[in-house]
């Protein structure tokens, strides 16, 4: 068949490379065993190209669709020379040294797809998992300072054979997980997705043709690379820099530099990778650039390779940005975030039109685990929380939304988390703490409380945006701060905002509260009735309003 270069035809093949990834992603959810995937959706769904290049994606956290293609090309160096990739494969890796970039936590699947004998493709998926060994159940700990005690590590590895499991390592992956059926599930469930998406575009290269299939792919590549430099025009030109103190006391720096051809990040004036799990890859600082350029540029089309060809991200390696092995790197997310979060309040003041103040700008990630009551089964909460979003010019803040690193997921219902879990969500509210008021407010976050019913039970969390709180803009006033409590049977109460491994008991309940976002604009200047309408829902004290906003007529 010949190549085929009519426009109509290549939209029709990347439209349905967007349903494959979205089928993918419908697959996967729908047979996983673990809440995280099925409810949370803590997953994501993409395709490659041949070389590992990404062309198009399903739903899901933005972080992990940027993930896929770096993990595709390590797999590439690791095997494309040898010969060792063909059909029927499926490649495995966890390792944020070897292709994972994240954590140990999240499993990266990949299959090759062929056509006529060609590589044409890849599909692939990534999934956080609730138990992958390691010093602490849920795999993630506080206290780790080395990789190795997070858990077993899968450095870019053969799961599947030319359709043939690789029993040995499907046993080793199960053996050395707490939670070895949950996992074997969606370790299947994640098979399930790419051999789906496989047999999708094996059948899309049948019906037009591997010439004209790998020019679409390309083609809407060259167009994502178009959008994206056509946007950077429209945005201001120069050299921005911010420097942020954090929650430990450490100061994060920034600076970065648009043209009308490159946006670039320079991240190298960082302190040194932390003796603890607070370290993220090189690769995962350049998805976070790469969440914030979308958002700035062509935030409205599928994310592509093309997308991202004039954005440039300088890190040091060895630097808490740019770990270097073996460091620990299980809270990877929350020093992410907080990349996302700099490059955006470094931009905000020069681009108040499309970047809102501060949100709440923290995954909140709450583990709880323990003995079901009910069953005698191990189970391990693993939970990111909603929280408030920042205000801009003429519109108050979102309410109770994960952040704009976690994206498009959502919060475990109540009866779920009892059901699995065996403890109870005695309170799910909107947070009425002071801040986040301006002439536009900040949107609520949220309250949380689990009660245990187990003896022996643990927490773990890793909360930022904590002591330093979300950003205002325009004369608003700052969030309030993201907080875990634990309020025991005694009647004592402790507050953290970092905790690994607590022991909790039963009627002890945990506390989450989420921040509101930051404020926009002098308070003195909100609408009266909106102020009294605050009132009435709860969201403001009579007597804060007063203070803040002035006496109410």
């Amino acid at each position: 068949m010949t190549q085929s270069n009519d426009p109509i035809t290549l939209e029709i093949i990347q439209n349905s490379l967007q349903a494959a990834a979205d089928e993918m992603f419908a697959a996967m959810r729908k047979t996983a065993m673990s809440s995280i995937i099925y409810e949370v959706l803590d997953m994501g769904t993409g395709i490659t190209d041949a070389q590992g290049r990404i062309a198009s994606s399903g739903a899901g956290i933005p972080a992990f669709i940027g993930v896929l293609d770096k993990s595709v090309q390590v797999l590439l160096e690791k095997f494309g020379k040898s010969g060792e990739i063909r059909p029927g494969d499926v490649f495995i890796t966890n390792d944020p040294y070897y292709g994972g970039v994240t954590h140990l936590n999240d499993l990266v699947l990949a299959m090759p797809v062929f056509s006529d004998g060609q590589l044409i493709a890849w599909t692939a998926n990534i999934a956080h998992n609730s138990d992958v060994g390691g010093m602490a159940p849920g795999s993630l700990s506080g206290e780790a300072t080395e990789v190795f005690q997070e858990g077993l590590r899968l450095p870019a590895v053969k799961l599947i054979s030319q359709g043939v499991t690789e029993q040995a390592v499907m046993d080793i992956i199960t053996v050395n997980s707490r939670m070895p059926d949950y996992l074997l599930g969606d370790v299947w469930a994640a098979i399930a997705s790419v051999r789906i998406g496989a047999r999708r575009l094996e059948d899309l290269a049948a019906k037009y043709g591997v010439e004209t299939f790998i020019r679409a792919i390309d083609s809407f590549m060259d167009f994502g690379e178009t959008a994206a430099l056509a946007e950077l025009k429209s945005l201001p030109k120069g050299t921005f820099e911010l420097s942020e103190e954090q929650d430990d006391g450490r100061v994060y720096n920034v600076k970065i530099t648009i043209t009308d051809e490159e946006f670039i990040v320079d991240l190298r004036d960082n302190p040194d990778q932390d003796p603890g799990p607070t370290n993220t890859s090189r690769d995962g600082t350049m998805i976070c650039a790469q969440m914030v350029f979308k958002s700035l540029t062509d935030p409205d089309t599928p994310a592509n390779d093309g997308s991202f060809r004039p954005l440039k991200v300088l890190t040091r390696e060895g630097s808490v940005f740019h770990a270097r092995e073996p460091a620990a790197i299980g809270f990877y997310f929350e020093t992410e975030v907080r990349v996302y979060d700099l490059i955006w309040r470094c931009l905000a003041p020069h681009i108040p039109q499309r970047l809102p103040a501060g949100h709440f700008a923290s995954i909140c990630g709450t583990f709880i685990g323990g003995i079901h009551p009910d069953t005698g089964r191990q189970y391990t909460i693993i939970e990111p929380q909603l929280g408030g979003w920042g205000a801009w010019e003429g519109h108050d803040g979102n309410a109770c939304i994960f952040s704009g690193f976690h994206g498009e997921t959502y919060n475990t219902p109540a009866e779920i988390s009892e059901a699995r879990n065996g403890l109870f969500v005695d309170r799910m509210e909107l947070n009425t703490e002071p801040g986040g008021e301006g002439e536009f407010t900040g949107g609520r976050g949220l309250r949380l409380e689990y009660r245990i019913r187990t003896n022996d039970g643990f927490l773990t969390a890793g909360y930022t945006r904590s002591r330093i709180k979300p950003w205002a803009l325009e004369g608003g006033l700052e969030g309030s701060g993201n907080y875990v409590e634990v309020l025991k049977t005694d009647g004592s109460l402790e507050r953290y905002s970092f905790v690994s491994g607590l022991t909790v008991n039963r009627d002890d309940v945990i506390r989450v509260v989420t921040s509101c976002g930051g404020g926009y604009g002098d308070p003195k200047k909100r609408d009266r009735d909106k102020v009294r309408e605050d009132i009435r829902n709860g969201f403001i004290a009579a007597e804060r309003a007063r203070e803040i906003y002035g006496l109410l007529g």
